[in-house]
């Protein structure tokens, strides 16, 4: 140790028997002044000021100007005093406050740092606030837009991993993350309450509900409230379909018109049928991958046919979908009711399908008319019920009900066959939402009296019109069958 001066802070010492000893103290206490609780104006100052205030301290940057500070290298500790600059000497772990930069540095090896660079640990910590001001019930708290986590690589002395441990006491304590929105709770992500992974939710931060969980044991996900998204939409008319951008898959059913029913026959006396019933349009079903659906489908839906006025019941017209010019789905239109004749008036037939659909129902002189078919295809439209006959004794039978539409799925009743009166027009799907068959028209009642009894239309969904009943002057119009349909269900 230097006998004339202090160890670390290199005070001067008074000397025994010193002359003047008020000039030693006073550089003593100056140096005090600069380095106990230091502070410096600034450390980015090139230019050396023309009027400091006494005290002022700087630290020289690169490049610093003036008589004084051009002449001491960077990182010199510089004081105002009377006038002039003198170096105060400094040594290693020094902290300094730098007020026009608002941070502490460390004098460290000959220059400066900021002090957070310089820590290698900082332990124990109780509280720790990052922009905001950390409490008992949060002692850590941060507030800021962006956060960075990112591994340690390998090159640098890690593994390349990043692994986040979060640890409870228990299975009945909570480890979760919780997000909020105006400090209301949204949704939580843990171990609530056991050692289950759950997702639950909530529209107001008080009623909460579970959205998924993972069973630890078995791994097996569950949704309580339903997971995947459908959407439909129904075509009745010609269109084109792109599916969403968030579907998976595209389901498609396909439905052909229903066909018309014939007329019924008519004259003065003989065997005189009514008009058979039209059938319903056919059904074909689809399920197609989304991302191979790679343009926009056309959708064309089938007419329904015409019922025929002294004549057979025209065909229903098929349904197809189109992906550019290939025709990737297609359901054929049902039969057209036979023209009521002496010898019979045949019951138009099915669309095809697998299995096809219903068919109508064929006229009769001898009974009620049959009824159009419900249990062919029990989720496809009812057909056309028959017109009813005259018998070469003049004996008018009634007409036949139309079948039911989706008989054992959203049942659509058939109309009631007319006795001495037209056939009743089949009822249209009751929840079209969820099913598209529609009730088939019931077959009009022969009239021995006068003209046969005509129909209406059958329900919708590609359903079978009536059959005109026979009469002595006119027979009975037949009715028309009911246009087709297709749905399109985007899943994903």
């Amino acid at each position: 140790m230097s006998a004339d001066r202090s160890a670390r802070l290199g005070l001067p010492y008074l000397a025994a028997g010193q002359m003047q000893k008020h000039v030693t103290l006073n550089e003593a206490l100056t140096r005090l002044d600069a380095l106990v609780q230091a502070a410096v104006v600034s450390r980015k100052t090139t230019t050396q000021p023309e009027a400091p205030q006494d005290g002022d301290l700087y630290i020289l940057p690169d490049d610093a100007t003036g008589a004084v500070w051009s002449v001491q290298p960077t990182g010199s500790l510089m004081r105002a005093e009377g006038g002039g600059w003198t170096v105060v000497a400094v040594q290693d772990g020094m902290i300094v406050l730098v007020q026009d930069a608002d941070e502490l540095v460390l004098r460290d090896d000959g220059g400066w740092l900021p002090l957070g660079q310089r820590l290698g640990a900082v332990q124990a910590l109780e509280r720790f606030g990052l922009g905001t001001t950390a409490d008992a019930e949060n002692p850590f708290a941060a507030k800021l837009n962006k956060a960075l986590w990112t591994a340690l690589e390998a090159g640098t002395g890690g593994d390349g991993d990043l692994r986040f441990t979060l640890n409870k006491e228990t299975s009945a304590d909570v480890l979760s993350l919780l997000f909020q929105s105006g400090w209301s709770g949204r949704a939580e992500l843990g171990l609530v309450g056991d050692d289950d992974l759950v997702l639950k939710v909530s529209a107001d931060g008080g009623v909460w509900r579970e959205a998924m969980k993972v069973d630890r044991i078995t791994g097996r996900v569950s949704f309580p409230k339903g997971a995947g998204r459908r959407e439909v939409q129904v075509f009745t008319a010609y269109g084109t379909y792109t599916p969403p951008a968030w579907a998976q898959s595209v389901e498609a059913v396909v439905v052909g018109g229903g066909g018309g029913g014939g007329a019924g026959a008519f004259g003065a006396a003989g065997t005189r049928f009514g008009g058979g019933g039209g059938g319903a349009g056919g059904i074909t079903q689809a399920v197609w991958p989304a991302d191979k659906l790679t343009s926009s489908l056309t959708v064309v839906v089938g007419a329904g046919g015409a019922g025929g006025t002294a004549a057979a019941g025209a065909g229903g017209s098929g349904s197809i979908i189109y992906m550019d010019s290939v025709a990737l789905l297609s359901a054929t239109g049902g039969g057209g009711g036979g023209l009521g004749t002496a010898l019979g008036g045949a019951a138009g037939t099915a669309g095809f399908g697998v299995p096809n659909a219903n068919g109508g129902g064929a006229s009769s002189v001898s009974a009620t008319a049959a009824s159009g078919k419900s249990f062919d295809r029990v989720d496809a439209s009812g057909g056309g019920g028959g017109g009813g006959g005259l018998d070469a004794g003049g004996v008018a039978r009634s007409g036949g009900g139309g079948g039911d539409g989706g008989l054992l799925a959203v049942k659509a009743p058939g109309g009631t066959g007319g006795a001495g009166a037209a056939g009743q027009v089949g009822a249209a799907a009751p929840l079209p939402d969820l099913h598209s068959a529609g009730g088939g028209c019931g077959g009009g009642g022969a009239n021995a009296s006068g003209a046969g009894w005509s129909d209406g239309a059958g329900g919708g969904g590609g359903a079978g019109g009536g059959g005109g009943g026979a009469g002595s002057t006119a027979g009975g119009a037949g009715g028309d069958g009911a246009g087709g349909v297709v749905w399109l269900i985007a899943c994903g």
